[in-house]
């Protein structure tokens, strides 16, 4: 009976988590939130869902399986957030009018968004 609780708690809140995530998508105003809205609780809903599989299914390769999805998932939703943000900001991708700090706006490694469009067509 604990079991069925937990699976469904688990279940129910790894939903919660995703549904969250999609409406943040569709609700935040630039590309730098819904970015954040799209990795952030969609990692930790995939984490309980996997959590909710493990526990139901109990065997080996279940929970070896949910282990590399959740392992593969937290390694790899940063790098792609993270290069998504670093492009779109190269490209010149305009922030929402709130925005309180831009790190990289003063940085000259990434604030030239001739890098990507003209340096590589002049090189050739």
């Amino acid at each position: 009976m604990i079991k069925v609780i937990l699976i469904s708690v688990l279940l129910i809140a790894g939903s919660l988590f995703s549904l969250l995530a999609a409406i943040g998508v569709l609700r935040f105003p630039d590309i730098y939130t819904r970015m954040h809205a799209a990795t952030k609780a969609p990692a930790f809903g995939i984490l309980l869902l996997q959590t909710a599989a493990a526990i139901y299914f109990s065997t080996f390769y279940t929970v070896a399986i949910s282990l590399m999805v959740i392992v593969f998932i937290f390694l790899t939703a940063p790098v792609a957030s993270h290069a998504i943000s670093r492009v779109a900001h190269l490209l010149g991708t305009p922030k929402w009018d709130k925005t309180v700090t831009d790190e990289l706006e003063n940085d000259p490694d990434v604030s030239i968004p001739e890098k990507i469009s003209g340096s590589r067509a002049k090189q050739s």
